[in-house]
């Protein structure tokens, strides 16, 4: 999931570096503005769904002007539903793919979330933007640490087992630290 800043695609490879406030911001911001920032293309989708599935463009693919990463829905029939699910696609993607230089120890935003430990992490927090830029606050720590879940540990002040669970508790989350790990030759976590 990770994507290049400035022409990937939702495939993409290696994340490039942009400012955290720069990317906090696009992650936090209100969807008509992050909305703004893109460029929407609405077209036909293809695949199963029967007669109803080509009569109109309603599959949505979002492409952020400033980064270069996408977002694609296309699994309901309603262009407002596929709209904001590639929002909430697209967030995720910054907030996954997009890293930051990390800064000396967790903000408050992430410091909250290391102390309510992975208990309140449902699924509907899961899919806050405040919860998506925690979390990519995390993966910059993990990437300024060699990918290494003690040395990441040790700079947030938390034990091993704790971050490791954090880090395997949301899935997608777990994806984009396994492939921080596997680009620097380290065994998965799981």
């Amino acid at each position: 999931m990770p994507t290049e800043v400035g022409g990937g695609d939702d495939a993409g490879g290696g994340a490039a570096l942009v400012a955290a406030p720069v990317r906090d911001g696009w992650i936090l911001a209100p969807d008509a503005a992050l909305l703004a920032g893109c460029a929407v293309d609405r077209y036909r989708a293809s695949g199963p769904g029967g007669q109803h599935r080509n009569k109109t463009e309603s599959a949505v693919r979002l492409r952020h002007k400033a980064s270069g990463v996408a977002a694609i829905a296309e699994d309901s029939r309603s262009q407002g539903e596929n709209k904001a699910r590639a929002l909430r696609r697209l967030r995720e993607h910054l907030a996954l793919g997009v890293r930051s230089p990390a800064a000396d120890g967790p903000s408050p935003r992430l410091a909250a979330v290391i102390a309510g430990g992975t208990a309140p992490l449902g699924e509907r927090t899961r899919a806050t933007p405040a919860y998506l830029a925690a979390m990519a606050e995390l993966l910059d720590q993990l990437a300024a640490a060699g990918a290494e879940v003690a040395a990441t540990a040790r700079r947030l002040g938390m034990t091993t087992g704790a971050l490791s669970k954090l880090l395997v508790h949301d899935p997608h989350v777990a994806r984009a630290a396994n492939q921080l790990r596997a680009a620097r030759g380290l065994r998965p976590l799981r």
